[in-house]
């Protein structure tokens, strides 16, 4: 049990979202893992204080094939998950999404610029 728990965030519209207005990040962690183990395992990887932590387990969807004939075949079924929103403290933050926003950013100025470009041509037609 003192192995290191290996936290997978979970890269998603929602999960972003979350981050952004709740300060709630969504982990996928092992079907054994706890919420004290994730809480644990969250401060110490990243070095911020935790308030909550909710677990979720995730059946697995069966999968249905068909076969030449038309004949079914044996189902199959996708593996169940356990999903992790861990809740920091106000003003802690995870680097997750870092890449997002500075794109969202980049963005911004893009649109500025263009904005500004648009004013400055349009006071030169007068």
């Amino acid at each position: 049990m003192n192995e290191p728990l290996t936290l997978i965030p979970r890269m998603s519209e929602k999960a972003y979202g979350l981050s952004q207005s709740l300060n709630t990040y969504v982990f996928d962690v092992p079907k054994t893992a706890t919420k004290h183990t994730v809480a644990r395992a969250v401060a110490t990887q990243f070095d911020v204080t935790v308030e909550n932590v909710n677990v979720i387990n995730i059946g697995g969807k069966l999968k249905r094939t068909v076969r030449k004939g038309g004949r079914g075949s044996a189902p199959g079924k996708q593996n169940d998950t356990r999903k992790a929103y861990v809740t920091l403290k106000k003003g802690d933050s995870l680097p997750l999404f870092a890449a997002v926003e500075e794109e969202e950013k980049k963005s911004e100025k893009i649109a500025e610029a263009a904005e500004k470009a648009a004013k400055k041509q349009a006071k030169e037609k007068k």
